[in-house]
């Protein structure tokens, strides 16, 4: 029996939706509307997908490099009385006598100066190391004193030899020498003008990361333990490794390539690998611009930048302000935070997480300054930087004195740590590096490199060195002579320091023979000069 058929009245004829046809449908023009309504959010993805391998040269360089000074400066802190007790077992195991105590603290006094001795002779090498072998094949090799410092490390125990200890510090010292002066002249010559700065600024970001991973690392609760030391000291080779395997496949600094080697083709793949794009012929041109004005000309020697009288502002500059960096006082807070930690009331369990947090103040700083250096330029940056450290070191200075008969002194000392440090972040600690890259030419920017990074670790040395006996000269006051430094820096930056913000180096170059010029004839001529006007166009 078939059933009736219920009838829908009249059917409107069914078309199968054409191929495509789902393009028409309502989502569409909404993805569509929203991509129309966000081009400045297209624009910055755009961009992060053009400077991705600029990026991944970033951290390469980063991780074997800056990271790893202050990785090595903040982890000889945790094991110290488990290096102590393993000196004076070492010996008693040797002659049957215990080592007397003011031996084994000279040991130990050894152990860690012999960290800014050896970035000295770093620093010496780092120069004819970017010369010969260029700037990433130099940050290749330096992982050799990495790997050899690690050994040494990791079986000291072991081989009951202190020695080795001692020599494994000098070699990665030598490391972070040679990579606290190349890392930054390689991403400096690796980045575009509009980028420089912040791109610069990023040796300052990792050194502060490796302080603070030193410091968690050296946690009881990770690698502190007694019999972990040199588990905890061999750990430096880890990022070593991973730059050797990333920083191979990542390319040269594209200035290297066109000035130093003269090979265009290298450059042009170099550059259009690191700005994501085949649109390079702009920067090549003035890559070009600036061959030219370096043709003819080698590289320079360190003692030949002092002999040069028109590189007197930019040397002056170097020494100044790379010696302010280290004689600042930064290093002397971070020394006396514990103490002051202690002072406030807090436990003697707990203050390894407050000095985890000085870290991490310097880290957040030195982010922030990245943000800021290419908005407000170098100079704002360092004048306010060396102010606030002025600020808070009075009042740190202040608190101190006072911490025995006013209550909340203590905190306020405490506060003032965490507030210079900050301070110290988001001016001095990364700007200083940028200068020997942007005052100097392709072929004076090594030997600048090298006389920076000698004067610096000198003073680094110096300062350890000498402190003990400020503290105990002055108490109280041990940061007065540091304040001076500060005010010294802020002034010569306002009064001496070129801006560099966003100008190529030929620009920067020429803005220098300007004030160079400028400078000779205030010298030659003197305020009351009606003679006819020098012209300083020729060589003579």
């Amino acid at each position: 029996m078939r059933l009736p058929v219920r009838s829908r009245g009249p059917q409107k004829p069914r078309h199968r939706a054409p191929r495509g046809a789902h393009a028409l449908s309502p989502e569409r023009p909404r993805r569509r509307r929203f991509r129309a309504a966000n081009p400045v959010l297209r624009r910055m993805l755009e961009k992060c997908m053009q400077g991705r391998v600029l990026l991944l040269t970033i951290c390469a360089a980063g991780i074997g490099g800056t990271f790893q000074f202050g990785y090595n400066l903040s982890i000889i802190n945790a094991p110290t009385l488990h290096i102590q007790e393993f000196i004076n077992e070492t010996w008693r195991v040797r002659t049957g006598q215990p080592l007397p105590r003011h031996l084994v603290l000279l040991v130990w006094s050894l152990i860690v100066s012999l960290y800014p001795l050896g970035g000295l002779f770093g620093a010496l090498l780092a120069g004819p190391l970017a010369v010969m072998l260029g700037r990433k094949k130099s940050l290749l090799v330096n992982n050799i004193f990495v790997v050899a410092a690690a050994t040494l490390f990791g079986f000291s125990r072991r081989a009951g030899s202190f020695e080795m200890v001692i020599l494994g510090r000098l070699l990665i010292g030598v490391s972070a020498g040679v990579s606290m002066s190349v890392q930054p002249m390689y991403l400096g010559e690796s980045a575009p003008k509009e980028l420089r700065g912040a791109v610069a600024m990023t040796p300052a970001i990792f050194t502060a990361l490796g302080i603070v991973m030193g410091q968690v690392v050296g946690l009881r609760e990770v690698l502190g333990d007694p019999w972990a030391w040199p588990l905890l000291l061999a750990s430096c080779l880890v990022p070593g490794v991973l730059q050797l395997a990333s920083l191979p496949l990542l390319p040269e600094s594209p200035r290297y390539l066109l000035i130093d080697c003269g090979d265009t083709e290298a450059c042009l793949a170099a550059l259009q690998r690191l700005r994501g794009t085949a649109d390079v012929a702009q920067e090549l041109s003035e890559l070009d611009e600036e061959r030219a004005a370096c043709r003819g000309q080698r590289a320079r020697r360190p003692w030949e930048l002092l002999q040069d009288r028109g590189l007197r502002r930019q040397v002056t500059s170097l020494a100044v302000l790379g010696g302010a960096l280290e004689l600042c006082g930064n290093d002397s807070v971070y020394a006396v935070a514990s103490s002051v930690f202690r002072g406030a009331g807090v436990p003697d369990a707990e203050v390894q997480y407050a000095v985890v947090g000085t870290g991490s103040c310097e880290l957040l700083a030195a982010c922030v300054s990245c943000v800021l250096i290419e908005r407000v330029g170098r100079r704002v940056l360092l004048i306010a930087g060396y102010s606030l450290m002025t600020c808070w070191g009075s009042i740190f200075t202040v608190a101190l004195c006072l911490q025995s008969s006013v209550p909340w002194m203590p905190y306020l000392a405490m506060s003032c740590i965490f507030a210079f440090i900050l301070s110290f972040g988001i001016g001095p600690a990364g700007v200083t590096g940028i200068l020997a890259t942007e005052l100097f030419d392709q072929k004076s920017r090594p030997a600048a490199y090298m006389v920076c990074g000698v004067l610096m670790w000198i003073l680094l040395f110096l300062v350890g060195l000498g402190f003990p006996f400020i503290m105990e000269g002055l108490s109280h006051f041990f940061y007065v002579p540091f304040l001076g430094v500060c005010v010294c820096g802020a002034i010569y930056t306002a009064f001496f320091l070129p801006e560099t913000k966003g100008k190529s180096f030929l620009e920067i170059s020429e803005e220098l023979d300007r004030l160079k010029e400028a400078d000779f004839l205030k010298q030659n001529q003197g305020p009351d000069w009606s003679g006819p006007e020098v012209i300083l166009s020729t060589e003579l």
